[in-house]
């Protein structure tokens, strides 16, 4: 590495649990490989954990949907302009923009500006919908690392220099806690069947998910063989989950043993099956190989401007359900097919959890069909060049630190 970089300074932005976690992993292998780099940014508790200096706190400005974003515009704002004050104060040498459009789109333009060379981790769905923000990764992205398959070649059919790096759940092992330890961790019943429910990781998404899903397991009670469990993300109090939990409105029927755990994946290792929220749970499920079964709902407003706006490119073959809804559920988009069902707003309903949930927690022909199907899609996660997703990110970073700038403060296309 060039003596210049030898204590770099490395801002990073991260403004979910899942970007908390995969910018946690490149903040420790970055001060392996350069113990003086200072990183600082936007993060959550475990990229602090790791080493970030955080200006911002992820779990302040993590809200999701249109409608929900313009109520919390004036804060999400203010922390912004942090983020753009320390930007301009610390000079990094290098960023890393993982997720989190909305904040990082508008990081990358700022960092542009100031000649900072910029990599983008995780892809946002720009091949979903707001295709028009293409031209933003085009002009502010030096490299983009995607870790589905299909978004190298979308990317790369539109002149970006895009990389599949494989997915990072896909590599991690499976957790080593045993049934018998994990139930005497929460005291659960070994003799039961444990159910996994997955709200999201945000306020908001607990607040619209939960509910339905403590109904539906009302109703999966009247069997008696089941206890539940709700993993809390990073980014959320115990304390606000644990409301719902205590509020008798939202039992309809007898009241389940539902149980709050502290890891996702723990949590779907042991589960027989899972209702799981859409977004980066529902990949965690299908690398471990939990049957499970997508939810979602947002405001009404959000859902019909987004069934409006969602176009799927030529690169992922998808096709409607009978209410005309594309599939969301990322197991669904890896394998080209639906192998998972996905219940979407109205459909999104405690009677059809607990009727499609039902058939994957017996031993029988659609729960080998599902396991067979997720075992397909954890395949085609993992990365093609035998090196994980954080060490190829961090070799990047090292690669960008030392290569020549052109003229514009953009890395020289001829030295990539």
């Amino acid at each position: 590495m060039a003596e210049s970089n030898l204590s770099p300074r490395i801002f990073l932005s991260a403004g979910e649990a899942s970007g908390d976690f995969y910018g946690a992993q490149i903040v420790t292998e970055l001060r392996v490989r350069m113990p003086q780099c200072n990183c600082f940014g936007l993060g959550g508790t475990e990229m602090e954990a790791a080493g970030l200096d955080r200006i911002v706190r992820a779990e302040d400005v993590a809200h999701m949907g249109i409608t929900e974003v313009i109520r919390h515009m004036p804060h999400i704002y203010g922390e912004y302009r942090r983020l753009v004050s320390s930007i301009k104060n610390r000079r990094p040498d290098i960023a890393i923009l993982i997720d989190f459009p909305d904040v990082n789109f508008r990081l990358a333009r700022e960092l542009r500006k100031l000649n900072i060379p910029v990599i983008y981790f995780v892809s946002p769905q720009l091949w979903a919908w707001k295709r028009r923000r293409l031209r933003w990764v085009q002009q502010r992205v030096d490299r983009m690392m995607v870790i589905f398959p299909f978004e190298e070649r979308f990317y790369r059919a539109r002149g970006v220099d895009a990389t599949f790096v494989g997915h990072p759940l896909a590599q991690l092992p499976l957790p080593d806690i045993t049934r018998t330890e994990y139930a005497a961790k929460y005291a659960l019943d070994q003799a039961k069947n444990w159910i996994a429910l997955l709200p999201g990781s945000r306020r908001k998404e607990v607040q619209l998910n939960l509910p339905e899903m403590l109904r539906a397991a009302s109703l999966l009670n009247k069997q008696g063989r089941y206890e539940f469990v709700v993993p809390v993300a990073s980014t959320v109090n115990s304390a606000y989950v644990l409301n719902f939990l205590q509020d008798p409105i939202y039992y309809s029927a007898t009241k389940p043993r539902v149980t709050l755990v502290d890891d996702a994946r723990e949590a779907l290792h042991h589960a027989r099956a899972s209702i799981v929220a859409s977004g980066t749970a529902t990949v965690q499920a299908t690398v471990i190989g939990n049957p499970f079964i997508v939810v979602y709902r947002v405001s009404p407003l959000t859902f019909a401007l987004a069934r409006r706006l969602i176009r799927y490119p030529l690169e992922i073959p998808a096709q409607k359900d009978e209410n005309g809804n594309l599939p969301i559920g990322m197991a669904n988009l890896v394998a080209g097919k639906r192998i998972v069902p996905e219940l979407l707003q109205t459909r999104f309903t405690a009677e059809n959890m607990a009727a499609r949930i039902t058939s994957l927690l017996i031993d029988g022909p659609q729960r080998e069909q599902m396991l067979s199907d997720l075992a397909e899609a954890h395949f085609k996660l993992l990365p093609t060049s035998g090196s994980s997703p954080i060490l190829q990110v961090c070799d990047a970073v090292e690669a960008l630190l030392t290569r020549p700038r052109a003229p514009s403060g953009r890395i020289s296309r001829a030295s990539v």
